[in-house]
Formats: structure tokens, C-alpha cells, sequence
């Protein structure tokens, strides 16, 4: 395969079908394909179809087949608990097998969907593995989620069987599982026959509070101590790994569908040519294993690459403060490590001058990745100056299950340029399209759209429902996929996502981005994090409302501090954002995941009819808001 990324990139354009099969020699297939695609059914395409393997063998027993099961496979680090444990190859090994047996002996076999209801606990690694050895199909639920969105998934996957844990615990209490689970069950029409309980110390309800009352209630380990370990099940490539649950503008949730074959050469080739990771490497992925991010960069893409990962059940910030992720690089030796942007942006509020960063050895570390939202310029400059390596953020959705865009480390080091991911994957066409589906001129912004077929390892469709799949994401752009996010190609090619296409604001006729303004407004030297949402206006139809957060020991004036901000604004943008309002905030809402809750603020200040989604991070934040947000509250 060629050696630089932009001769790699045209192979991959010139001919997508002998680049993607000589890229699946990374994966140990039962039956290695012969076909790389098939495009009967278009749009709705499928990769590999001819070829057979198991996940769970390639994240695992290949490993020990080859000498390797004394290496360590996962890490396991829990701040809030104050614990450590490690798993070897063999070890991590013995507790799937295990588990896919508890799993046989209930009835669960290939193509049954198993909801997983998990904290971070390495149970939820072994569970998700454990459903790849025997063929069933999992499905996380972030744990946290109300009763009311879970019994949603329930009735949407139609699990043979649930897993779940006494509960999860959070810097300052403790989540109780096992209430939300039995009133899950309650609103969910499907009857769900086995629930499987891992148990953990501390907590108000048990195993017993409900397995007294209610057939089906079972404890992982009295299973365990009686369960044949399982061998491994032959898959189709074609066939599906795990269903992942995003939001839907219906307000029903979209099940991604992703597949086995396809996703394990696409994970397999990112961590060697984006990530640079491979055999005896440490990646620290600090996401949830709820998260796409978790799914693909915590546990399958670390272990199909043979490196050791590892879970982190903790905090950026709080457990104990905000040097949490230099002390996890410096006692497990992390080679690169992942987080979003808001959890970077957590630590610069807390500690501005990285002055925590100079009590740890972190001289493992090659990388930082980030993802999950838009990394700010101000926040991209901060952690690399303060880490003195790479800083890269790399593009992709829960759709895609890999990065859209990124600088390909492992294959070439690009030069990186502040709020661009750099350039478009291999496998990924990248066009910029205006409101016609017609590409936009070099440097202007359009919509994203990715050209059909889209490369191995994204979705294939959504669960039980083609019809939305393809209303959903492929009929805006006939033969493309519709990211829903806008941007723009500079004139090296590099990309730049200015954020979600209903986050472009429409001020006296002239189209706007909101990102541009955030990244104007991040650009100060007292503001941590921001929001810009546009308000509806009677007379501009939309006019842009900043919302700031305040480093840590920042001392400004908040008018002072209007006046710069809208100085800045004028001077970046132009007067024809007429950018006017600025409130300082104690913190915005996010979602679990890192995403702040614009749409949410829009809705508020708008005067109209909002929901505050269950994923929120904390809903006293919203609370906090709501007399800056409504109309005349000074938003």
C-alpha cells in the first residue's frame, strides 16, 4: 500500500474494491472475502459479502493463539472507587468465554439483540465481546438513561435478554440501575425474559429487592459458576455486531446497524494508519462505553490492534481534580490518548496554566485525539503547548463508527492547521454542496455530504427500518450521505466543520455560523467555553445570543467583557453578524457525551415548547439558565 496519505487516499478513490481487500488481510477471517462490495440493493450497500470471521476471536484468541496472552489487554482504573485491575490477553479471554456461556445457557444465541445497561466496569467489555463470540447483537444503553428512553431501545431491539449492574457511581453519588431497569420493563410492550444482574457494594437496591417477585431475575456470578464456556460462532461479514442508539428528530430513537466484517477492517486499518497504535502500545480512551467512541476506541479497535486499553471510570476534572488524565498517563504509560473537547476545556477552566501537568511524568505519551464536538482554536493551542505533542481532532459521527477526517499519524503527519480535523480519511468522498446538492466554490460553506458507497465499517442501515435509513440520510442528496453538519474545503484540502446545519443563522438575509462566532469568542483569553444560538428576531429574523463560560481566576468585568467579545466579533466576522448580547454562565448544558445543547437553548429563548433530553449531563444547569434564556429574561 502506498506510504504517503495523499497517494493512499487516490488509491482508495481509484479503486475502493482492491483497497478495502487488501486491507482486510488485518483481520483473521474464517472465510476471507473475494468481493469487496455489493451494490444490488443500492443505496443500501454492503461490504465483504462473501466472507466469514468472528470479532470477539480477532480482539482476542488470535492474540493468545500467537504467543501473546500474558500481554495485557485491558486496564482497568477507577477514580471514583480508588481501584486498579489488570487483565492479560488470556485472562480477558476466559472471562468472555465465560460469559458467552451464561449467555447459551439462557437461550441467547446468534441474532438475538442483548440491551446492555452497564457503568464502566470491565463486565460491560467482557458482555459486548461476549455477544460478538456467540453471534448475538448488542445493544448499549448509556447507563444513566430515564426508564422511559430505555424502554424505548427495549421495544425497538426486542432483546432476549437485558445486562445490567446494581448500579453506577458518579464523582459525588450513586445511580441506582436497578429501579430504572424494572420500570423500563414495566412501559416497554416487549416482554423481555432474562435479566442478568452483575453486582456491585453500596447500593440502596439489589438482586434480591426483585428476583423475589419477578421471574427472570439473575446474578452474573451464581450463572458464571455453572456456565460452559462458549466457542466462537462463525459470522457472516455482513451480519450485525451491535445496534447503537442515536437520537431521531421524531423523537423515536435511530438504531445504527453496524456490521461485523466491515467494521472490523475499517477499526483494524484506522489504528495503524490514523491512530499509529498497534501490539504492546496503551491507548486511553476517556469516553463511556455507552458512546460510539467507547464502542469503537475503548474496546474492539484497541484489542483487534493487540494494544492494551483502558477503561476509565472517572472524571476529567473532580476525581480528585483536574490532573486526573495526566496521572492516568503517567502510571499505565499511555501511548495516545482520546477525549473530546470538553473535557479539555473542563481542565483549562479549572486549571488555566496546565500547572497540575508538571507534577506527572507524561513522556509516553505521541498524541491527543479529540472528538465529539468541534475543537475551538484557543482550546487546540492550549493542550499543545501544554502536552508538547500532536494534537489532533478527528471528524466522524455515530453513523460512521470511525473518523470522517483526521491527520492520518500512522500513516503520514500532516501539518495541522487550528479548527480543521485536517483531511478527509481514506474511503471517505467529501463534497461540499450547496442547498441544490451542487458543489460550492473552494472555501465556501455549504453542507457535508459524503459521495455513496460509504467505506466498510459504517452503518448499513437502521434497525428493522430501511425506509428511514434512507429518508433520513441519503434522499436530501441523491447519491450521498447527508452529515446534517456544514463546512467548508480550504484551498490545501483541509476541512473545516463549522458545526450542525441548524446551527447556521440567518441575520438580516446573510447566512452565519454560529462556530465561527464561537471560535471569535473562545479566542479570549478569559473565556473557557461558549455558545452562540440564534434567537428568533422579529425584525433580523435570527440574531446571535453568546453565552460564556469563565476560566478559572479570570478577573473581568462582565460589560468589559461584552464589549471586548462583541469588538472581536465585529472585527473577525464583520458588523454584519451584528453580534450584540453576551452572558457570562456558570456552565452550559451538555449531553453525557460532551455535546452542548444549543437546539435546547434555541427552543427556550425562542419562547417555544422544549424538552431537556435525557442524556444531559446535569439538568440543574438548564434551571440556571432559564432566566437568561427566556424571552426578556436578557437573552
Amino acid at each position: 500500500m502506498p506510504a504517503t496519505y495523499h497517494a493512499t487516499y487516490e488509491a482508495s478513490r481509484r479503486d475502493p474494491a482492491s483497497f478495502w481487500l487488501e486491507a482486510a488481510a488485518r483481520v483473521a477471517w474464517d472465510r476471507p472475502p473475494r468481493r469487496a462490495l455489493d451494490d444490488a440493493h443500492a443505496p443500501l450497500y454492503r461490504w465483504f459479502p462473501d466472507g466469514t470471521l468472528n470479532m470477539s476471536v480477532n480482539a482476542l484468541d488470535r492474540h493468545v493463539a500467537a504467543g501473546r496472552g500474558g500481554a495485557t489487554a485491558l486496564v482497568y482504573d477507577s477514580a471514583v472507587l480508588g481501584l486498579r485491575r489488570t487483565y492479560t490477553y488470556a485472562e480477558l479471554l476466559a472471562e468472555v468465554e465465560t460469559f458467552a456461556g451464561v449467555l447459551v445457557g439462557l437461550g441467547v444465541g446468534k441474532g438475538d439483540r442483548v440491551v446492555m445497561y452497564l457503568p464502566m466496569v470491565p463486565r460491560a467489555v467482557v458482555a459486548m465481546l461476549a455477544c460478538a463470540r456467540i453471534g448475538a447483537v448488542h445493544s448499549v444503553v448509556f447507563g444513566g438513561f430515564a426508564p422511559r428512553e430505555l424502554a424505548a431501545r427495549i421495544d425497538d431491539a426486542t432483546p432476549a435478554a437485558i445486562v445490567t449492574a446494581t448500579g453506577g457511581i458518579e464523582p459525588s453519588r450513586r445511580v441506582e440501575y436497578l429501579p430504572a431497569v424494572a420500570e423500563a420493563l414495566g412501559l416497554a410492550a416487549h416482554q423481555v425474559p432474562h435479566i442478568v444482574v452483575a453486582h456491585r457494594g453500596g447500593f440502596a437496591h439489589d438482586l434480591e429487592e426483585y428476583a423475589g417477585n419477578r421471574a427472570g431475575w439473575h446474578d452474573w456470578d451464581t450463572l458464571a459458576a455453572d456456565a460452559e464456556p462458549a466457542g466462537p460462532v462463525e459470522c457472516a461479514a455482513t451480519d450485525p455486531l451491535y445496534i447503537l442508539y442515536t437520537s431521531g428528530t421524531t423523537g423515536a430513537p435511530k438504531g445504527v446497524v453496524r456490521d461485523t466484517g466491515g467494521y472490523a477492517v475499517a477499526l483494524a486499518w484506522s489504528m495503524e494508519n490514523i491512530y499509529g497504535v498497534g501490539p504492546g502500545d496503551t491507548m486511553l480512551t476517556a469516553s463511556d462505553v455507552g458512546w460510539v467512541v467507547g464502542h469503537s476506541y475503548i474496546v474492539y479497535a484497541p484489542l483487534l490492534a493487540g494494544a492494551t486499553t483502558v477503561l476509565y471510570e472517572g472524571k476529567p476534572v473532580g476525581t480528585p481534580d483536574a490532573g486526573a488524565f495526566w496521572r492516568l498517563v503517567q502510571e499505565h504509560r499511555v501511548d495516545v490518548l482520546f477525549t473530546a473537547p470538553t473535557a479539555l476545556r473542563a481542565i483549562r477552566k479549572a486549571d488555566p496554566e496546565a500547572a497540575l501537568l508538571a507534577g506527572y511524568d507524561t513522556s509516553t505519551l505521541r498524541a491527543l485525539f479529540v472528538a465529539g464536538e468541534r475543537l475551538d482554536p484557543e482550546t487546540y493551542h492550549w493542550a499543545e503547548r501544554a502536552l508538547g505533542v500532536p494534537v489532533v481532532d478527528n471528524w466522524w459521527q455515530t453513523e460512521t463508527g470511525w473518523p470522517i477526517a483526521a491527520n492520518p499519524l500512522g500513516l503520514q503527519e500532516l501539518p495541522r492547521k487550528a479548527g480543521s480535523p485536517t483531511v478527509p480519511v481514506p474511503g471517505y468522498a467529501v463534497e461540499i454542496l450547496d442547498a441544490l446538492g451542487d458543489p460550492v466554490p473552494v472555501g465556501e460553506e455549504g453542507n457535508i455530504a459524503l459521495r455513496l458507497p460509504l467505506p466498510p465499517g459504517t452503518l448499513a442501515t437502521l434497525w428493522g427500518n430501511d425506509a428511514r435509513y434512507i429518508d433520513s440520510y441519503l434522499t436530501q442528496f441523491p447519491g450521498h450521505y447527508a452529515t446534517g453538519d456544514s463546512g467548508y474545503v480550504d484551498a490545501d484540502g483541509y476541512l473545516f466543520v463549522m458545526g450542525r446545519t441548524d446551527d447556521v443563522i440567518n441575520v438580516s438575509g446573510h447566512r452565519l455560523s454560529t462556530g465561527a462566532m464561537e471560535q471569535v469568542l473562545g479566542s479570549h483569553p478569559a473565556v473557557a467555553e461558549c455558545a452562540v444560538i440564534g434567537v428568533a428576531d422579529s425584525l433580523k429574523g435570527q440574531r446571535p445570543s453568546g453565552y460564556v463560560v469563565l476560566k478559572h481566576g479570570a478577573d473581568i468585568a462582565e460589560e468589559q467583557l461584552r464589549t471586548e467579545l462583541v469588538a472581536l466579533v465585529r472585527a473577525q466576522i464583520g458588523p454584519v453578524a451584528d453580534f450584540r448580547e453576551v452572558r457570562v454562565v456558570e456552565a452550559l448544558p451538555k449531553t453525557r457525551s460532551g455535546k452542548i445543547l444549543r437546539k435546547t437553548m434555541r427552543q427556550i429563548a425562542d419562547g417555544k415548547e422544549y424538552s431537556v433530553p435525557s442524556t444531559i449531563e446535569d439538568a440543574s444547569v438548564i434551571e440556571a439558565l432559564l432566566p437568561l434564556l427566556r424571552p426578556g429574561g436578557g437573552a
